[in-house]
């Protein structure tokens, strides 16, 4: 898939806490796929408590076996009953059900047990087409009835007025701000010279807006 370029490994150490990049996984036709440690996003980890990812003990090293066959441990077993279900809700490709890089970057190996999100930078393209999510729900503290699934909104780049990431960028239904877009995946934004539409594709309610997934892909004209 040309719209996917290498996965960031991010950590944090709880909901509401600033993500860091911890490694980067990189998939070459020559080379398989390789992980290897962010040096500074370790170094910033560590100070919140991050020691290393279990399977990738030597935080120097440049690890090129094994490696998709242990993250892809956090893929969702086709032979569960709620697989279609999976499927839908990732917008999954029939064609890449049994790429694993493909599955880790668009499933993002979300697990409730741990704080670990595998970001991929996708690359511009007319079939790019993922899901994301707002950051910041906790700062910018909505009410339950702010949005509603399907409802169509705007972005705007932050650069270079955010000094903590100049790849940020703003979310917004008419000329209310909702949050961000999640490190990393803000990165096609940038990246791509056809405008991108996103639109509200799944949303979880705990008294207020506690998560809103996103629908991100090349708009047509």
């Amino acid at each position: 898939m040309k719209t996917i370029g290498n996965i960031f490994l991010t950590w944090r150490k709880g909901k509401g806490e600033p993500r860091f990049v911890i490694g980067i996984i990189r998939r070459s036709l020559s080379a398989g796929v390789s992980f290897s440690y962010d040096k500074k996003g370790l170094l910033d980890a560590k100070k919140m408590g991050f020691s290393m990812y279990e399977g990738f003990p030597d935080l120097d090293k440049t690890y090129s076996e094994n490696v998709i066959e242990i993250f892809s441990q956090r893929l969702m077993r086709s032979e569960r009953n709620d697989i279609k279900d999976f499927y839908d809700f990732w917008l999954i490709d029939d064609k890449y059900k049994k790429d694993d890089y493909y599955m880790l970057a668009h499933t993002q190996g979300i697990l409730p047990t741990d704080n670990y999100e595998f970001l991929a930078d996708f690359n511009p393209g007319k079939d790019l087409e993922f899901i994301t999510e707002i950051a910041g729900l906790s700062k910018t503290n909505l009410p339950v009835d702010t949005l509603e699934v399907g409802d169509k909104l705007t972005y705007k780049k932050e650069m270079p007025e955010n000094v903590h990431d100049k790849f940020a960028v703003k979310v917004f239904k008419d000329d209310l701000f909702l949050g961000h877009i999640k490190i990393i995946h803000n990165r096609v934004f940038t990246k791509t010279k056809t405008p991108l539409s996103i639109t509200v594709h799944h949303i979880e309610k705990n008294g207020k807006l506690s998560r809103v997934f996103l629908g991100v892909k090349t708009k047509h004209t």
